[in-house]
């Protein structure tokens, strides 16, 4: 069984993001890519995705060249083992609202470019990302992949230290809709505006009291794949399609349920559940698509089996028919995704 954060994909529009930094400095991106097992075809597409496990490694393969963990994305540097320290930093602090103090500190005093702020009351807590007056003149681009970046780290650290998601309650963003912000989604939550005056994400404030579980222990283990694998570790999973999406992956495509098992298992009607999947703006066809999509990426990225083989194992008897299906879901045939040799 793949692990939690092995299932899913993650956008193309997050590595153009990512290796933008990289083409800045004048460096050739093509290494990068190859070290992450993402074929540069892929970048031209919009409609590809890459494997978790690969944007976990080219995330790590910049920092280290950059010596940046934040991608070049602040006028200072956010030096290799600065996650490292928050992390041990946070640790040790008797709850989540003394931890979200420490982090914000640290931030602060290691960017100069982003203002992090914590606004609270009985109900809610906002953690807010204000940009700093600068002389330059601003990179828009930057600003919304440096905002991205930093709410996501920020979050998927909260939520590992209680070892739990924390679910976002709205998502506000500084800058207008960027194209890909259906991705939003699943990172934070369906209660997204763009173009606003300040970006920031509310939780309930409740969480704050949560005490830390995370120690020393399992903070060597979570640090391998950080803070990349925040990206799908602590998603928002509380729709009615993520419950969908689960119940699929549980199981090998053959063995899925009809719309009317499905429905039964989740003691709904099928009418129901085909209406409320409509209000969410998917169906059932199409999330079993995206299932299929994002195992065929992982074996066409991760293994050495066939085209054919890889298609009849996510449901297609006929390899012609997993060829259109996949040129459909990413713009690109499944050989495109194999890795150079």
């Amino acid at each position: 069984m793949m692990s939690e954060i092995e299932k899913g994909s993650v956008s193309i529009a997050f590595v153009r993001e990512a290796l933008h930094s990289v083409i800045c400095r004048g460096l050739d991106p093509a290494p990068f890519l190859v070290q992450a097992s993402i074929p540069p075809a892929l970048i031209h597409s919009d409609a590809a995705r890459v494997t978790p496990a690969s944007f976990g490694t080219l995330w790590l393969t910049i920092a280290a060249a950059l010596d940046d963990e934040f991608f070049g994305l602040d006028s200072r540097r956010m030096k290799v083992g600065s996650f490292t320290t928050l992390c041990h930093l946070t640790l040790g602090a008797p709850n989540l609202h003394q931890a979200l103090q420490r982090a914000r500190g640290f931030f602060n005093i290691i960017l100069d470019d982003t203002a992090v702020a914590v606004i609270e009351n009985e109900r809610e807590a906002s953690l807010r990302l204000l940009t700093k007056p600068s002389t330059e003149n601003p990179d828009p681009g930057k600003a919304v992949f440096a905002h991205e970046t930093l709410l996501v780290m920020l979050h998927g650290l909260l939520c590992w230290l209680i070892g739990r998601r924390i679910p976002i309650r709205s998502a506000q963003f500084a800058y207008p809709k960027p194209a890909w912000w259906m991705e939003y989604g699943p990172i934070f939550c369906s209660d997204l505006s763009f173009g606003a005056s300040e970006t920031r994400i509310t939780f309930g404030a409740g969480y704050l009291k949560l005490p830390i579980v995370q120690t020393q222990r399992s903070a060597s283990v979570f640090l391998h794949g950080a803070p990349a694998n925040f990206l799908l570790k602590y998603k928002n999973e509380q729709s009615l399609a993520a419950r969908v999406r689960r119940r699929l992956r549980a199981d090998p495509p053959e063995s899925w349920p009809s719309l009317e098992e499905l429905a039964e298992d989740l003691k709904l009607g099928a009418s129901t559940l085909h209406r409320k999947l409509d209000q969410e703006g998917t169906s059932f066809s199409s999330i079993k698509d995206m299932v299929r999509r994002d195992l065929a990426i992982r074996y066409l990225a991760h293994s050495a089996m066939s085209i054919n083989e890889i298609g009849y194992i996510v449901g297609f008897a006929e390899p012609s028919a997993f060829r259109r299906a996949f040129k459909q879901w990413t713009g690109l045939r499944p050989s495109d995704y194999r890795p150079a040799a």
